[in-house]
């Protein structure tokens, strides 16, 4: 899939309004699912960053950028500054591994998914330190990275699922 067209400006604001409308819908749709008891506390599936991660690989690195921010953004509209913070922190933090991951060390969905998702939670924690002005929210690093590996496995296999899709929702546009 090429890139967006710096030629088709129109085309791209709108594709990339779709993108971030659908990671707002998959944010929505995660927040009213049951709390499972057997995921620690602050522990998310994160769907959303599906959208993210689909810029990054086929729209480019402004485009995730884009969507990390304008989803911090939404986040600050839902839950205040410390939400968009712990957002905007875990995003930009996750694009920029993510990116590293795909353009440096070549690795696949997959892994570059579970690899995004250490880097939120843990650009997650980070700010959390900064916030709290205490190191003791590091003691969840563990359980953190944990997570981060298997809902980054799950993100990356449920963007290998939803990949035809968002292709034949690419086409329908050009």
């Amino acid at each position: 899939m090429p890139r967006l067209s710096r030629r088709r400006p129109a085309y791209r604001v709108a594709l990339l309004g779709l993108l971030l409308a659908l990671a707002l819908a998959l944010s929505f749709v995660e927040s009213t699912l049951p709390a499972m008891s057997f995921l620690p506390v602050g522990v998310k599936l994160g769907l959303s960053n599906i959208v993210t991660m689909y810029c990054l690989f086929f729209l480019g690195t402004g485009a995730a950028f884009s969507v990390a921010c304008l989803k911090s953004c939404f986040v600050l509209l839902m839950r205040g500054p410390t939400g968009a913070a712990m957002s905007l922190a875990g995003g930009l933090v996750s694009v920029l591994l993510m990116l590293f991951c795909r353009r440096f060390l070549r690795l696949g969905e997959r892994l570059t998914s579970i690899a995004g998702a250490i880097a939120h939670n843990v650009g997650q924690l980070g700010m959390a330190v900064l916030l709290l002005r205490s190191v003791y929210a590091l003691y969840y690093l563990p359980v953190m990275i944990l997570s981060g590996i298997l809902m980054g496995l799950l993100t990356g296999l449920l963007l290998r699922f939803v990949m035809p899709y968002l292709k034949k929702a690419d086409a329908a546009f050009k």
